[in-house]
């Protein structure tokens, strides 16, 4: 018992050293996750700092994975979709073991057919009319099967007419196998021409920046397409990805917040010739409205943005995908220019498309920037306005004078009058 607690602790203590030297993540007892993060925090820096896990890769592929889906039989009501979803090696295996499954089943179906009837004990009699001519055993009729759903007619095995069940078994495998090649050979269709290859050469930045852009803080990314054959009716989206707790108390891990890139105004219709960047103005309806430079490398949030539109070759609608971290965004930076006007067309050099240089931008939130706005207005306003407040007063008081004024000689030429008629 003393050596195995003295080796018990011995393990205890390698694995606390390995778990401290590791730059992952330290193993925690498994407790709720409020009750973890109120353990004493006394780890090295190194290991504090947490990755954050990306919601959607750079790559466009969503890092979700779907566990414990009970309800499997859905995939298989809808078929088609499910073989175009799988991948390559999966999707020619089914294709290749589809075709060979089918020749097998009719090929012994014929073979049975055969040997029932008893051609295989007529093999050389000529006075004996088989059901399949040269039909001599299964390696035959799996032929016979091949040549019969591919309608290759080598002319050297053929069906006769005095054999019934093999007409009605020839128009079953004839229907079944253009079923079969319609079904696969529309599968093998639709996954070539998927436009997911289209949306590798829609290119977004490797970085966004924040900067100062008509007065105003905005943030920025570049997109562009590579090819000449343009995205008709392209469209731009961006959603922020943060963790939320509501006022109820509810917290929502993966909550989606949409970012404005120019939704009311237009500018989210983009005309995809040369490399644009997108702008989205950090205002009071901006999540990032009470974000600074110094705040934002604490927060742990993801941009997620969406680059849609039709791919002009063959119609089909087509999504490239990117994502920004807060490591990815930049505060105060702006893009390098990549289109120059060279003799007669305008050159875009893709040399430059992720390069970014700095630019003066305040290290401050959009919200502390108005409120400074506000603040250095405020005395000229005030100022303006108590003049006119102090004329509008002298005003009146003039006015009051006047009218007193006016009443005493009313007064005096009242007194006149009576001491006359007396």
């Amino acid at each position: 018992f003393f050596l195995f607690s003295m080796a018990a602790n011995v393990l205890e203590e390698d694995s606390m050293e390995q778990d401290i030297e590791s730059p992952v993540t330290i193993h925690q007892p498994k407790l709720p996750k409020q009750a973890r993060e109120d353990l004493p925090k006394n780890i090295s820096k190194e290991c504090a700092k947490r990755k954050i896990q990306r919601y959607v890769r750079k790559d466009g592929k969503c890092n979700v994975h779907h566990g414990n889906v009970r309800e499997t039989y859905r995939y298989l009501t809808d078929i088609f979709t499910t073989l175009v979803d799988l991948k390559w090696r999966f999707n020619l295996l089914i294709f290749v073991m589809v075709y060979t499954v089918t020749w097998l089943f009719f090929g012994m179906i014929w073979w049975l057919i055969a040997y029932m009837r008893g051609d295989m004990d007529h093999i050389g009699d000529s006075t004996w009319t088989p059901c399949v001519s040269n039909l001599n055993g299964f390696v035959s009729a799996f032929l016979f099967s091949i040549e019969t759903e591919t309608t290759i007619g080598y002319g050297y095995r053929v069906i006769t007419d005095k054999c019934p069940e093999g007409i009605i078994l020839l128009l079953v495998q004839s229907v079944l196998g253009s079923i079969v090649n319609a079904f696969m050979v529309g599968c093998m269709f639709v996954k070539i021409s998927q436009p997911k290859k289209r949306a590798e050469t829609l290119v977004f930045s490797t970085n966004a920046v924040i900067s100062m852009r008509d007065g105003k803080l905005c943030l920025m990314f570049r997109v562009g397409d590579l090819r000449n054959s343009h995205i008709v009716e392209a469209s731009i989206r961006a959603k922020l990805i943060k963790s939320k707790q509501t006022k109820e108390g509810e917290f929502i891990p993966l909550n989606q917040t949409d970012i404005n890139v120019g939704y009311y105004t237009g500018d989210d219709r983009l005309f995809l010739v040369s490399p644009l960047i997108i702008s989205h103005e950090i205002n009071q309806q901006s999540p990032f409205w009470e974000i600074s430079k110094a705040q934002l490398p604490k927060e742990e949030l993801e941009i997620v943005v969406i680059l849609e539109g039709m791919v002009e070759a063959t119609g089909m609608t087509c999504q490239a995908r990117s994502s920004y971290i807060t490591s990815e965004i930049l505060w105060g930076y702006r893009f390098t220019p990549v289109l120059t006007l060279e003799d007669g067309f305008y050159e875009v050099d893709y040399n430059s498309f992720h390069e970014t240089y700095e630019t003066n931008t305040p290290v401050y939130s959009a919200k502390e920037l108005a409120e400074m706005a506000s603040r250095a207005e405020l005395p000229l306003t005030w100022s303006v306005s108590s003049k006119l407040d102090q004329h509008a007063e002298l005003e009146t008081e003039e006015e009051e004078k006047n009218q007193e004024d006016q009443n005493e000689r009313n007064g005096d030429v009242a007194n006149l009058e009576n001491e006359s008629k007396v």
